[in-house]
C-alpha cells in the first residue's frame, strides 16, 4: 500500500473520468439507435467481458443472496438503469447543460456522504476542493435553463450517480471491482430493456450498421468495462471523497475530444473551466494530517490480508461511474 497504491489511485481514478468523458464524441456514432436498447446492449455486452475476465482470475465466492444480491440491484437500478433512465427523459424537459451541470455536484455530494458513511466528519480541504471542481465543470459544462420536471429529473440523474459509488462501497472488498462491474451491469440489462419496450415497444432493438457496432464496442468495452474496473479499483486505494474529485474531469475530457478529433474549438469558459477543475484536484488531493490519502488496498489486487471470506475492514470510498455531465450532452443526440 503506502505511496505506490496512491499514486496508481490518482492515475485511475482521472484514467476513469476521462475515458468516460470521451462518450460525448462516441455518441454521434450511435445517435440514430434506439437509446434504452443501445444502453442495453452496451451493459449485456460489458457484462459477458467483465464476466469473462473474473473468470480468467480464478475462483472466488460469489455475491451472498442476504444482502449482495440486492444491493447490486440497487446499485444497477440507481447507478446505471435509473441514470440512464433520468438523463434520456430529462433531455425531454431541459437542456443538457442543465442536466450536465447539477449532475456536476457529484464531487461535493460524495465529499460529504463518504465520509459519513465511515462515520467521520468530511474533511474541509476536501469539501472546499470538491466545491472548486464542481463550479469548473459546471463552467466548462455551460448553463441552461429548464422546467421543474426536468430539474427533478437531472437530480434523479445526480442520485443515481451518487449512488453508482456510494452503493458499491460494501461490496468491494470481498467481490472486488471486476466482479461488481459485471454483476451491476448484468443486472442493468433486464432493467433497460423493459423501460425500453415501455417506450419505444417492439423497436426497442434492431440490428445496428457498421458504425454504430463500432460505436457500441467501444462504449461496451472502453467506457463500461474498463472505466468500470478503473474506477472501483481506485475507490479502494484513495477513497470516495478524493476520487469523487476526478469527475470534474468529464467535461473537461469532453471538450478535449472534440478538440482532438477537429470537432471544434474550445472557448474561454471552457478553459477557466478546465483551470478551476485542476486546481480543485490538487488542493484536494493534499495529504492532511488527520488522514492519509491510502485507505485500502482493493480486493482484488489478491492482497494476503483479504482472505477468502472477506473478513476485513473493508474501505468505504466512491462512483462511475459512469458523474456523466457529458452523458447528458450524449443523451440529447440519443446515444447515451
Amino acid at each position: 500500500m503506502g505511496q505506490n497504491t496512491n499514486i496508481r489511485g490518482i492515475v485511475q481514478a482521472a484514467v476513469a473520468m476521462t475515458t468516460v468523458g470521451t462518450l460525448t464524441a462516441v455518441s454521434a456514432t450511435v445517435s440514430r439507435y434506439p437509446v434504452y436498447g443501445g444502453q442495453a446492449v452496451r451493459y449485456a455486452v460489458a457484462a459477458v467481458i467483465l464476466l469473462g475476465v473474473a473468470r480468467l482470475r480464478g475462483p472466488r465466492p460469489g455475491p451472498s443472496a442476504r444482502w449482495e444480491w440486492p444491493l447490486l440491484a440497487a446499485l444497477a437500478a440507481t447507478g446505471l438503469a435509473g441514470f440512464n433512465v433520468c438523463i434520456v427523459e430529462g433531455t425531454h424537459y431541459t437542456s443538457p447543460a442543465t442536466i450536465g451541470t447539477v449532475v456536476g455536484s457529484v464531487p461535493v455530494v460524495l465529499a460529504v456522504a463518504a465520509p459519513l458513511m465511515e462515520g467521520r466528519r468530511p474533511a474541509a480541504r476536501i469539501v472546499a476542493a470538491a466545491a472548486v471542481v464542481t463550479a469548473g465543470a459546471a463552467l466548462a459544462n455551460g448553463l441552461g435553463g429548464g422546467s421543474l420536471p426536468g430539474l427533478l429529473l437531472a437530480l434523479g440523474a445526480l442520485a443515481g450517480e451518487v449512488c453508482f459509488s456510494l452503493l458499491a462501497l460494501p461490496l468491494l472488498p470481498r467481490l472486488g471491482a471486476v466482479r461488481v462491474s459485471a454483476y451491476s451491469a448484468a443486472a442493468a440489462v433486464p432493467m433497460l430493456l423493459a423501460a425500453g419496450l415501455a417506450v419505444d415497444g417492439t423497436s426497442v432493438l434492431r440490428v445496428p450498421t457498421r458504425g454504430e457496432v463500432a460505436g457500441l464496442g467501444y462504449l461496451s468495452l472502453v467506457v463500461t468495462a474498463g472505466a468500470f474496473i478503473v474506477w472501483y479499483d481506485a475507490l479502494g486505494r484513495i477513497g470516495a471523497d478524493r476520487a469523487g474529485l476526478f469527475a470534474g474531469l468529464i467535461p473537461v475530457s469532453a471538450v478535449a475530444t472534440t478538440v482532438v478529433l477537429g470537432l471544434r474549438s474550445p472557448g474561454m469558459a471552457e478553459l477557466g473551466g478546465a483551470l478551476l477543475v485542476g486546481l480543485g484536484v490538487i488542493v484536494g488531493l493534499r495529504r492532511s494530517a488527520e488522514r492519509p490519502l491510502a485507505v485500502a488496498a482493493p480486493a482484488d489486487d489478491h492482497d494476503p490480508a483479504h482472505d477468502e471470506e472477506g473478513h476485513q475492514d473493508q474501505a468505504h470510498d466512491d462512483q462511475h461511474p459512469e458523474d456523466r455531465r457529458f452523458v447528458a450532452e450524449k443523451a440529447a443526440d440519443h446515444g447515451v
